[in-house]
């Protein structure tokens, strides 16, 4: 977010850095909320408020709309850390049928259900009937570029999330002993280990690549849409072998409630759903690269 604008005037792979170091530590934070909803409000023009903030709406299927007067009503379901939030960046369809606009709305001003994630953090409902915004920007921003800023930045949560899994089945792996000697020693677990490395690497890859295509690119443009749709794709198969992987190494301990590695996977499941899952961004992926052709799909990798 530039410093005009109330920001750091950091880059964006500086944020997602920020993020990558929040998923090691598995923060029970609304951080990754807060950056998205930030670059959400400085591409429409609207002065980015201090304390915590929330992008909405997060599921793809929920309209929220602008009306005439000025007033937002819809609904939007999902929300991280919706009670926690003290505003919200909401991207809402325009009632005379123009573009989407950005509204900063305060919490108090939306009706909110209370519900959690996976992980046990919360997952809210907001209700708009009727809500005054404290600003409407006059710059328009899709509900698409909004949403791919929230799917990158939990590809980069996840990547950090599963650096800090692998950490913990190689420690755990050299103190565990069976037969007489660490399980580390054994191939099978050795084995395990090293899928688990390639994960990391590949979850990595991916979350560093979609953050290059924002700071380099349009939100909008195709080079986004492959990067992020592909990051998230990626992150998510990641997260899901990373945790079977994780949970095989430390056997029955890793399932008790004082151990820290449920905090990881359970995080790590709810990240996936989270501005979509794998299934919907490699079905906008397959879309758009069938809309290029056999002749286009080459090209278009090439030049991102």
């Amino acid at each position: 977010v530039p410093e005009d604008a109330g920001g750091a005037g950091a880059s964006v792979r500086e944020g997602f850095e920020a993020l990558h170091a929040a998923g090691r530590f598995a923060a029970a934070a609304p951080l990754a909320d807060t950056l998205v909803a930030g670059m959400v409000l400085a591409r429409a023009g609207i002065d980015v408020p201090a304390g915590k903030l929330v992008a909405v709406p997060v599921r793809g299927g929920d309209r929220i709309e602008l009306r005439v007067d000025g007033t937002l009503t819809g609904r939007a379901g999902r929300v991280p850390f919706g009670r926690e939030a003290e505003h919200f960046a909401v991207v809402a369809r325009a009632g005379d049928g123009g573009d989407c606009r950005v509204a900063l709305v305060e919490r108090t001003r939306c009706g909110l259900v209370e519900g959690q994630s996976l992980a046990g953090d919360p997952l809210d409902r907001l209700d708009f009937d009727r809500a005054v915004p404290v600003a409407v920007g006059d710059r328009p921003v899709s509900l698409d570029e909004a949403r791919m800023f929230g799917a990158a930045s939990r590809a980069a949560l996840i990547a950090g999330a599963l650096q800090a899994l692998l950490d913990l089945s190689v420690e755990y792996s050299r103190e565990r002993v069976a037969f007489e000697r660490p399980i580390a020693k054994f191939q099978a677990v050795q084995q395990e280990l090293a899928r688990l490395a390639g994960e990391v690497a590949a979850a990595n890859a991916a979350a560093n690549s979609a953050a290059w295509a924002l700071e380099h690119h349009e939100p909008g443009s195709d080079s986004v849409l492959v990067e992020v749709a592909s990051a998230k794709v990626r992150a998510g198969e990641a997260a899901h072998a990373g945790a079977l992987i994780a949970h095989q190494v430390h056997g029955a301990i890793g399932y008790s409630r004082e151990h820290v590695l449920h905090r990881y996977t359970h995080r790590l499941w709810a990240w996936r759903d989270e501005f979509g899952d794998e299934s919907e961004w490699a079905l906008r992926l397959g879309r758009h690269f069938a809309r290029l052709g056999a002749d286009g799909m080459w090209p278009a990798l090439t030049s991102i």
